[in-house]
């Protein structure tokens, strides 16, 4: 099956298509690191090839899965047993490729220690090169702290003005921008508190996409969920969590965005999927976008714990990944229960 689309909305469409969701598998090689660590195993390229490979190999992923955002690394590699390259594999089964591009958040100046994400410097060739290998959407991750005073309008106005000129680059270039807005939920706020940031941080981010002329039609949003600090004593439970955030992408979100892919953020995968699946189940067939999932951790750790490095575990590994990407796929559509944990 190639990919043969006419326009960024049919993209986009297909992206977060009721059922399926996006894998993110962009970690870069430090986050990498970590996660290998985490198993006791060494992160070389060779180790992130097989790794990234039993994933995109799980037969029957494609049931689930729409598109896999790729590390600059993963995109040049291929698959192990027949050297196919990934995007060329991942296209050839309707998964849509996908690629991240920002260059990390640094420390923003004028600020206390905030961050602002960076790589619009030769954004506008390597969308060129990416759309070449095989690219059809892009991804971009702007990191906002809830603290004290933070976050400040400086930090976000920051933030919103790069996701915007990301955004326009990439519909430039015939590629679907992700734009990703993520509010850590790191800290002891409150589910109240991550809801009003979260409010005028979305109304920023629409702004500024709206004055940078970014078709609304052509992109997809990857935001966090509303979820009280993990810290915080008092943990809002999930129909609070569904129904706060739903609550603020009814007052910031236009209804021409086709879909709101969410980022799990360190969630648990079962509470991720949970918090999915209770959002659907609250708007029915009512909601102008379709809800899905754009997850690492909360796809990919179970897969990882029972690979471990070992290839006598791969078969293990991709039907720990096949399950999550599973359950995911049912919470698009409110059908998940915890009682399929069990």
């Amino acid at each position: 099956m190639s990919l043969d689309f006419n326009s960024l909305l049919e993209i986009a469409q297909a992206m977060t298509v009721k059922g399926k969701g996006i894998l993110a598998a962009d970690e870069s090689n430090p986050t990498c690191e970590k996660r290998f660590d985490s198993i006791g195993v060494e992160s070389t390229e060779q180790n992130r090839n097989i790794y990234r490979d039993l994933l995109f190999t799980t037969k029957g992923m494609k049931e689930f899965i729409s598109g896999v955002i790729l590390y600059d690394e993963t995109i040049r590699q291929s698959t192990i047993k027949d050297g196919v390259p990934f995007p060329d594999f991942l296209s050839g089964l309707g998964v849509i490729p996908g690629i991240k591009v920002d260059a990390g958040a640094k420390n923003l100046s004028g600020t206390d220690g905030e961050k602002v994400t960076e790589g619009l410097d030769g954004l506008d060739g390597r969308l060129k090169e990416y759309y070449t290998i095989g690219a059809r959407f892009a991804k971009w991750r702007a990191v906002i702290t809830i603290g004290d005073s933070e976050p400040s309008g400086t930090c976000i106005l920051a933030n919103a003005h790069a996701l915007a000129r990301y955004a326009a680059l990439c519909q430039q270039n015939g590629i679907v921008p992700i734009v990703e807005p993520e509010i850590l939920m790191d800290g002891t706020h409150t589910i109240e508190e991550s809801f009003l940031v979260s409010e005028e941080v979305l109304h920023t981010v629409f702004y500024e996409l709206y004055g940078q002329n970014v078709n609304f039609e052509g992109m997809v949003l990857k935001p966090n969920m509303v979820l009280s600090g993990y810290n915080c004593p008092d943990q809002a439970s999930v129909e609070q969590v569904a129904e706060l955030t739903v609550r603020v992408f009814k007052r910031c979100v236009p209804s021409a965005v086709p879909g709101i892919a969410f980022l799990s953020g360190g969630q648990s995968d079962e509470h991720a999927t949970a918090h999915l699946n209770a959002m659907n189940k609250l708007l029915g067939d009512s909601s102008p976008w379709n809800l899905t999932f754009s997850y690492g951790r909360a796809l990919q750790a179970p897969a990882l714990k029972a690979w471990s490095g070992k290839d006598e575990n791969i078969s293990d590994a991709q039907e720990a990944f096949y399950k999550r990407a599973k359950f995911n796929s049912l919470a698009t559509k409110g059908d998940y229960s915890e009682d399929m944990e069990s």
